[in-house]
């Protein structure tokens, strides 16, 4: 951990106002932002030949010289993209990319974030009518429906 001397402290009035702006001033930075850069367009050039269902789940995951390496979520959608390779590199070439070798690699954990998240939940809260309603059945009602109600009723602050 690097400490700073009193004269040495970053500015918090620094120049660069985005971390883009500070990729663009650092060396390494910019080869980094270059680098993400077209690894972004290349993934758009190969995706315009794909099928939408195919596209949806095909990112770059490293490009080294004329090679790129693509991941996909599964070994069907791997199988189908080398079906496709040639017809991507004559793609890429006619769009002026130079690489003629794609590499394929299934990584799981591309659908992983998108088969976790959950749609938001339709909640209807329950009016007094209602509510005076389950009171009502919890009167009439015994064993683990009775313990059913009551915690609907807790639930929604009435006490049962």
């Amino acid at each position: 951990m690097r400490h700073f001397k009193p004269a040495e402290r970053p500015s918090a009035t620094a120049p660069h106002t985005t971390a883009i702006d500070w990729l663009r001033s650092d060396g390494m930075g910019a080869n980094v932002l270059t680098t993400a850069r077209q690894m972004l367009d290349i993934e758009r050039a190969i995706k315009s030949g794909l099928s939408p269902a195919l596209a949806a789940y095909c990112r770059v995951a490293r490009l080294e010289g004329q090679s790129v390496m693509l991941a996909v979520p599964s070994a069907a959608y791997a199988a189908k993209l080398r079906q496709l390779t040639p017809r991507i590199v004559q793609s890429l070439a006619q769009q002026g990319w130079n690489l003629n070798q794609i590499d394929i690699r299934v990584q799981a954990s591309l659908t992983r974030n998108e088969t976790q998240l959950s749609r938001p939940k339709d909640v209807n809260p329950l009016d007094d009518a209602a509510l005076q309603s389950f009171e009502q059945l919890l009167g009439h009602t015994q064993g683990p429906l009775a313990q059913a109600v009551q915690r609907l009723l807790a639930r929604h602050g009435k006490k049962g």
